[in-house]
């Protein structure tokens, strides 16, 4: 597939089939995520994979606020067959701008006004949602509770160290799965500004 026609198809897919997802899939997914740009070629990230039915089902039960409710979003949902758990770890970048080449000599989060572990993990994690287009396969980024970090952590052995961004779910699109805010909302047409803020 061309890649404009990638972009053109990425969608937030929230309702899966019950298809089985080709491990080799995910694995490009996986081997495309980690060729992100990051600075300082830290790779601050990490990605849990959970591809059998006893892991997603453990990542439900961890992350749901009611882990016995029901509802149309959390059926189409939990039917994906993978989950995928982009991490970063702050003290990795921390720890690499400490170190001679780069000049500095200490971990002063002052020196950061981006926090680019999040920013680098967010590329990887859209190198994967367009890796799943390409590959045939629907996905859908979407956060875990604040109240249900721990328990996930827990759940899954996750250091401190590494913190989720969230959770991309993959699987094969369900009839009418990606239906979501692009149904109900315009694309913005005034968010590129040309030399100067309102330039056009």
């Amino acid at each position: 597939m061309e890649f404009a026609e990638v972009v053109r198809r990425r969608r937030m897919v929230r309702s899966f089939s019950d298809a089985a997802v080709d491990p080799a899939a995910v694995d490009r997914m996986l081997d495309h995520a980690v060729r992100a740009p990051n600075a300082g070629f830290t790779q601050g990230w990490a990605f849990l994979r959970l591809d059998t039915a006893d892991d997603v089902a453990r990542f439900w039960q961890a992350t749901s606020p009611d882990p016995d409710a029901d509802n149309a979003w959390l059926r189409g949902m939990r039917r994906a067959p993978v989950l995928i758990v982009p991490l970063c770890s702050r003290d990795a970048y921390l720890d690499r701008y400490a170190e001679p080449d780069k000049g500095w000599t200490d971990r002063d989060l002052a020196r950061w006004p981006v926090p680019y572990w999040y920013v680098d993990t967010g590329m990887a994690a859209l190198l994967a949602l367009l890796t799943a287009v390409d590959e045939g396969l629907g996905a859908c980024f979407f956060g875990i509770p604040a109240t249900r970090q721990t328990l996930f952590r827990e759940a899954f052995g996750v250091p401190d160290d590494h913190e989720p961004l969230g959770v991309i779910a993959v699987g094969h699109p369900a009839a009418g799965g990606s239906a979501g805010s692009p149904q109900r909302r315009a694309r913005r047409t005034d968010v590129v500004h040309r030399g100067r803020w309102g330039g056009r």
